[in-house]
């Protein structure tokens, strides 16, 4: 069942351009899987990032049975498992297939969907019908076979968190009904509620048409005039066109308590996005958003298990730390917090989206006491449904944070990222998630993302600080959107870089 992979498309962020079908859909799932230095590489799809606490421990087993026993989030709330043994493939099918995690052999890869993780749960729309009904029309769709396992569906609750994520066909709730987007365009279409995932599915389709000459792997991929096309043809089925451009940052669920009336709202056709808290990462996608990139996920190197009560997993202490210690006075991972009156769902971010199974058993444990579900989210977190009592919710809290898990988005861990790096990727030129960790400063300011080559694997969308490892050192950049700023470049100075990474993150305020 195992099959070696051929390398992914570089990203548009790099000279590489479009990714076309030139080579064969790179993309892992769970029956092609993926040789990396450290072993082979699962990536399990899981539609909105929703686990029910049994699918959650299966993926444990899975993760302990036949990898390294860690799970690593990626920026599509997907999981990937590594150090996977090279005959593993059959067995894992099988274990994934039992969980209900695998409900089509033939759609696995195409089962790419993002959702807002807080729907339903802070005063916004549920969305979970929806997005089961779409999983469902995809995995019983012949023609959705053939997506490729960069294409994404988005289900937005009207905030613009997922709708920023540059997908290749979004709902967005609006009333009562959906307004559908086409790729990253300005343009929706407003459709009865009821009949919003047939119409992904029925847009999806229709690109899969639009693509035959062109061999493009996404909308934004296709040929103007094509794309535009598509836009018009799709339009035509659903409806008068309104103007609404896509939002251009995006803003994941801060760690702490969420309740009814937190959601944050946007104005209706407006576009406008709500405020990209400073530090909050933007979600990479698979290819992430309109520059995108092959969906990686950061952290693979071994880590002791953490348990609730320990410190092992405290800024200084974290696996991915420099061994020379931090380039900077660290804060505490969580100050003290107010405690809640109440929640509806607790959030956490994942340092660098790598879980010890301690911590997986954690989130599972307290996901199956209070709502039985965790929501993986884009950016790297997890969000636990509820409902919790204010003593509940300060007891959770208390017991994820002494596990290494971000609770406060005061963490000087908010908003760093990096990709696999060495020794997990051959590719890398540096292991760049020591270096992130060395690099911690202040919390409170844009996202950073330290990549090893140029790929970029799984970087950020939206506004960021760019570190990239190159054979000359390390080159720095601000990124908004498809605009970058003139690089830096750092020689191989660890007190220099860190120095030099806090004064962009600082600069672009």
């Amino acid at each position: 069942m195992l099959a070696a992979m051929p390398d992914s498309a570089p990203s548009p962020l790099s000279a590489g351009g479009p990714a076309l079908r030139d080579g064969g859909d790179a993309c892992p799932g769970t029956l092609r899987l993926h040789r990396a230095d450290d072993g082979a590489l699962a990536r399990v799809r899981v539609p909105g990032g929703v686990l029910s606490a049994d699918r959650a421990e299966a993926l444990l087993a899975a993760a302990g049975r036949f990898g390294d026993g860690e799970l690593h989030l990626t920026s599509r709330g997907n999981v990937q498992l590594r150090g996977l043994g090279a005959e593993c493939g059959g067995g894992l099918a099988e274990l994934l297939a039992g969980a209900g995690l695998l409900p089509s052999a033939a759609h696995e890869r195409a089962r790419n969907i993002v959702a807002s993780p807080l729907a339903g749960l802070d005063g916004s729309p549920a969305l979970g019908e929806r997005l089961a009904e779409l999983d469902a029309l995809v995995c019983a769709s012949a023609a959705a076979a053939s997506l490729s396992g960069r294409f994404l569906f988005a289900l937005d609750d009207g905030r613009g968190d997922v709708d920023a994520l540059g997908a290749d066909v979004t709902l967005i709730a609006d009333g009562d009904a959906f307004l559908l987007r086409i790729g990253p365009g300005d343009e929706v279409f407003r459709i009865p509620a009821a009949e919003g995932p047939r119409a992904a599915l029925r847009a999806a389709e229709a690109f899969l048409r639009a693509a035959r000459d062109s061999g493009a792997w996404r909308v934004k991929d296709l040929p103007d005039p094509v794309r535009s096309e598509l836009v018009r043809a799709v339009g035509a089925a659903a409806g008068p066109a309104e103007h609404r451009p896509r939002p251009r940052t995006a803003k994941a669920p801060e760690p702490g308590t969420h309740g009814p009336g937190d959601a944050v709202e946007t104005t209706p056709g407006s576009g406008a996005a709500p405020e990209t808290t400073p530090g909050s990462t933007d979600a990479p996608e698979t290819t992430p958003g309109p520059g995108g990139t092959v969906e990686t996920t950061p952290g693979s190197g071994a880590a002791p298990e953490t348990t609730p009560g320990s410190t092992d997993a405290l800024p200084d202490a974290h696996p991915h730390a420099n061994p020379h210690g931090p380039a900077h006075t660290a804060a505490p991972a969580n100050p003290p917090q107010a405690p809640p009156a109440s929640a509806a769902a607790l959030a956490v971010d994942v340092p660098l989206g790598r879980l010890t199974p301690g911590q997986w058993r954690l989130l599972t444990a307290t996901a199956r006491r209070y709502g039985s579900e965790l929501r993986l989210t884009p950016w790297r977190g997890i969000v636990v449904p509820g409902p919790f009592t204010g003593a509940e919710a300060a007891d959770a809290l208390g017991a994820l944070a002494a596990a290494g898990l971000i609770t406060s988005p005061d963490s000087p861990w908010t908003g760093v990222g990096a990709c696999i790096g060495r020794p997990g990727c051959a590719k890398s030129l540096a292991d760049v998630r020591a270096e992130a960790g060395a690099a911690l400063g202040p919390a409170g300011r844009l996202p950073v993302y330290w990549s090893g080559c140029e790929r970029r694997c799984g970087h950020p969308h939206g506004e960021w600080i760019d570190v990239v490892a190159t054979p000359d050192g390390h080159r720095i950049s601000y990124v908004r959107g498809e605009r970058r700023d003139p690089p830096a470049t750092v020689r191989d100075d660890p007190a220099a870089l860190a120095a030099a990474v806090a004064a962009a993150r600082a600069r672009a305020l």
